[in-house]
């Protein structure tokens, strides 16, 4: 009895320790953890990696979203359908639900707040190390995003994106409503900016704004730019009659209104926001309190619809020709 009972604690002792070496799955493997998931990959040349904006409100003593939230999915979803019609045509759409940082975050003091969009970003690099080991199969990809999207994919490139073979494999990272500063490129000199419309594993972004804001939220200073109008970096007015479309969605990404030739833009040469002209604030304000009359933050991508649509399909055919074998 007693060499039995030293037998099994021995074995329970090798069970123990082989279960504590065996290497924790990724959550990602889930597919329940992915608001888009394609079944087959295969049918576009090209993937998109696609980060959801802030939709979680947050309340007195909760600041980032449960992945599991049930009453917050619909919008998450809701969220990626207003932006995914731009890259579906041409990329496979991969998009993780993340615990997403609360908008009530954004009203703390900047050294309270990081752990919060720690967490967050810790979700969405390890959808993406996923995605990459188990899915991405040497395929190139852009990367997508808009506001808290843009900002978890820019600190993604910075702490990976000096790996040369995420570099190559990259068409171009579109990191829209968020701000890229010159100290960024100082510092992660892998980063590149578009300078044109077809230049590919670069980084595409810009915030919109009336002629009469001096500051705001997204940029209290400077950030680096191109025109969507123009796909240049330079100062001129782009007229109305290059805008190809402003498109208003519905929660499933169907088009509710469409008005080519909505505005003009220009680039703030001394901000680097986008300047939206031929249209009034009044025309179309936001409410939410960190934003300020003027801001048009969330139309970055509806205005400019089209041309954004236009351009992932320029820069995609661009990076399969120079990489045609």
């Amino acid at each position: 009895m007693l060499r039995k009972s030293k037998l099994f604690i021995l074995l329970a002792i090798i069970a123990l320790l082989i279960g504590c070496s065996a290497p924790i799955q990724n959550p990602y493997a889930d597919q329940n953890n992915w608001a888009y998931f394609p079944e087959n990959s295969q049918l576009k040349k090209v993937d998109v990696f696609l980060v959801c904006p802030t939709v979680y409100m947050g309340q007195n003593n909760s600041f980032n979203m449960e992945i599991n939230d049930a009453q917050t999915r619909p919008n998450f979803v809701g969220a990626l359908n207003m932006e995914k019609g731009i890259y579906e045509d041409v990329c496979s759409v991969y998009a993780p639900f993340y615990r997403q940082a609360g908008l009530n975050v954004y009203s703390l003091d900047a050294t309270e707040a990081e752990p919060y969009f720690q967490l967050a970003y810790s979700d969405v690099r390890q959808s993406f190390e996923y995605y990459m080991q188990e899915c991405n199969n040497g395929r190139p990809f852009v990367l997508a995003g808009f506001s808290q999207g843009s900002d978890m994919l820019l600190r993604l490139m910075k702490d990976l994106f000096q790996n040369e073979s995420y570099n190559q494999r990259l068409v171009a990272a579109y990191l829209i409503g968020w701000r890229i500063t010159p100290e960024d490129m100082a510092r992660y000199p892998f980063l590149k900016m578009a300078q044109g419309a077809n230049d590919t594993g670069v980084i595409i972004s810009f915030n919109s704004e009336a002629e009469s804001v001096k500051t705001s939220f997204i940029v209290p200073k400077t950030t680096l730019v191109i025109n969507p109008l123009t796909w240049k970096t330079t100062g001129e007015h782009a007229p109305a009659s290059l805008n190809l479309g402003a498109v208003f969605t519905d929660d499933d990404g169907g088009v509710v209104k469409e008005i080519p030739a909505l505005t003009g833009a220009y680039l703030d040469q001394e901000r680097g926001t986008l300047k939206v002209t031929d249209i009034s604030p009044g025309e179309y304000p936001f409410v939410l309190d960190i934003f300020s009359q003027g801001d048009y933050h969330i139309y970055d991508y509806q205005f400019f619809y089209r041309n954004l649509q236009q351009n992932v399909a320029v820069r995609t055919e661009a990076y399969l020709e120079a990489h045609r074998k």
